[in-house]
Formats: C-alpha cells, sequence, structure tokens
C-alpha cells in the first residue's frame, strides 16, 4: 500500500501547505531562540509567534470554509462553522 501524500481534494492540500509554512517558521523561532541565547530576544521572538498562529488558524479556517461551500454544503452549516471560528479567535485575543 503506497501512501499519496498529495492525492485528494486541493482544498486540503492547500490546508497543509499553510500548515507546513506555520510550523516552519514556529522552527525557525525556536532555532532563533536557541542561537541568540537571550531570555530577552526569546521573549521577543515568542511575542512575534503570537500573531502568527491565529493568523494561519484564520487563514486554514478560511481555506476550508471556502472548500465547503464550493463542495455544494448546506450554508446553515457553514455560517455555524465559521461563527465556531470566529469566537476561537475572539476567545483567543482576550
Amino acid at each position: 500500500m503506497v501512501l499519496h501524500l498529495f492525492s485528494g481534494d486541493s482544498t486540503v492540500r492547500h490546508m497543509a501547505m499553510v500548515r507546513m509554512l506555520s510550523a516552519s517558521i514556529e522552527l525557525t523561532a525556536a532555532f532563533l531562540m536557541l542561537r541568540y541565547g537571550r531570555i530577552e530576544t526569546a521573549i521577543a521572538i515568542n511575542s512575534a509567534l503570537g500573531t502568527v498562529g491565529p493568523v494561519m488558524f484564520a487563514i486554514v479556517s478560511a481555506l476550508g470554509i471556502a472548500g465547503l461551500a464550493s463542495g455544494g454544503m448546506n450554508w446553515g452549516k457553514i455560517a455555524i462553522i465559521f461563527a465556531g471560528v470566529m469566537l476561537v479567535l475572539v476567545g483567543a485575543t482576550r
């Protein structure tokens, strides 16, 4: 059995690519923290990452919702999913 990482829906591939970009940013930040080795610098890098996570979450969620809408899902369900995403974003910023 062969694992096909890039088969399936293109929306899922795009969502996965954004998550891979996010992971790359996180790993780069971790290496920068280790490279500089100073608490002040690590906190500055970490604070910059505080904006990356929610932005990536919003992008991946928007891609998923757009994929559901193009797939013919009921608009009521899409509205509920969108409201849930918005609640997570609001809860994360307060």
